[in-house]
């Protein structure tokens, strides 16, 4: 009789948790798709600002993703001819997220940053002062078929592979 009683507890604490935590769960799986190239050409600037400078943004070397809640992460690759080598190693796109999100597991703030892609397999955010705000390891997917200069590819789960070629860096919210 005791024993039924504390089972009885017990299951009911375990229930009550659950239903306290499930909200939790359930907002840190936002879905989201993969923008297609129409979507894109109202979406990517033409010209971004950066260290001081304006570039040119490739909108065929594009890609990005639409939350169901209806925000957005973009990015472009740049014509960063006009930049010093410098600033060339670490600035090759232009990257927007209009929502908190992980890089690699790593938290990034809302906002417009510059990205790279930089040897050491490694990949490299900055603010649009040029400051380094973060640095993540990137994996090579030697498997991937026709990989292209810069891409968005969806993995299940609800997390996407933000692609620079076959090296590529895991993107969630």
């Amino acid at each position: 009789m005791i024993a039924r009683s504390i089972a009885n507890r017990v299951t009911k604490g375990m229930l009550i948790l659950a239903i306290a935590v499930a909200p939790l769960a359930t907002r840190a799986q936002v879905k989201g798709a993969v923008l297609q190239p129409t979507a894109l050409q109202s979406l990517i600037p033409a010209t971004v600002f950066y260290r001081g400078q304006t570039a040119t943004t490739q909108l065929r070397n594009s890609g990005g993703v639409k939350f169901e809640d209806g925000y957005y992460i973009l990015a472009a690759l740049v014509d960063t001819s006009g930049y010093s080598n410098a600033i060339q190693d670490d600035f090759q796109a232009y990257f927007i997220t209009e929502v908190p999100i992980r890089i690699n597991g790593m938290k990034l703030g809302a906002g417009v940053y510059g990205i790279g892609f930089v040897a050491g397999r490694k990949f490299v955010i900055t603010d649009v002062g040029g400051h380094k705000v973060l640095t993540v390891d990137s994996v090579t997917d030697s498997s991937l078929k026709r990989p292209r200069p810069l891409n968005v590819l969806a993995e299940p789960g609800g997390k996407f592979h933000l692609c620079e070629g076959r090296d590529y860096v895991v993107l969630s919210r």
